[in-house]
């Protein structure tokens, strides 16, 4: 199968590589990364960068593409970039499984993809997403017709897992799982905001709402 996996500058480094190393494991899929232009695409941490081996240009069809999410308020750019959002538009015409993970659902939004769907995305991201049209939903992987979007940044796994599934069997997908070793046991159980302590919630929220109103710095 052919994948697809979308960079741009400011995005986060696991939205990408945890679907990433999913469809590796198959060795059944041919995955690419792609950009507006090929090339270093700059991390969200700052810290790193990723490489695009492919243009959009280059790339017109996919089985499967990914549109991975970003630290606010990095989406800013790819929903408002016009060339960006034709791509995205293009490949979702030849997907099979058109997929986001984080706040990549709010640049599938921005493309006119989620328009009434139910989609999820990074708990912080839930009013934006509305905004745009979606109906916000907290399950971990939601799926609407082709399209497929994961919460936030680890869950891109559970997503890319849940579509090896759908598209190579059951066995598949557990042999990956294994293949990766996928079995979280985190030391503490504050991994979303039903679990958390509400005041730490509420300091998160705060400060992902102070970063979402600021301007890209990359």
């Amino acid at each position: 199968m052919e994948i697809a996996i979308m960079l741009y500058d400011g995005i986060t480094a696991l939205d990408a590589i945890g679907p990433y190393e999913v469809f590796a494991a198959t060795m059944k899929c041919n995955v690419k990364f792609v950009a507006k232009e090929k090339g270093l695409i700059k991390l969200d941490s700052k810290m790193g960068y990723m490489h695009a081996d492919y243009s959009f240009s280059e790339i017109t069809s996919a089985d499967i593409l990914v549109v991975p999410g970003c630290s606010p308020p990095n989406y800013k750019a790819p929903m408002n970039d016009e060339a960006t959002l034709n791509w995205i538009r293009q490949l979702h015409e030849t997907t099979t499984w058109t997929t986001s993970v984080c706040n990549g659902s709010l640049i599938l939004s921005a493309a006119g993809l989620l328009n009434g769907a139910k989609a999820t995305s990074h708990w912080g991201s839930f009013e934006l997403l509305r905004s745009l049209g979606a109906i916000p939903t907290d399950e971990r992987v939601v799926r609407h017709g082709k399209i497929v979007t994961a919460a936030g940044i680890s869950s891109g796994i559970d997503m890319a897992l849940q579509v090896v599934a759908w598209e190579m069997g059951e066995e598949m997908s557990k042999g990956v799982q294994l293949i990766l070793e996928y079995d979280p046991q985190p030391p503490f159980d504050a991994g979303s905001p039903h679990k958390a302590p509400a005041p730490l919630v509420e300091q998160i929220r705060g400060m992902l709402q102070q970063f979402s109103q600021k301007e890209p710095n990359l």
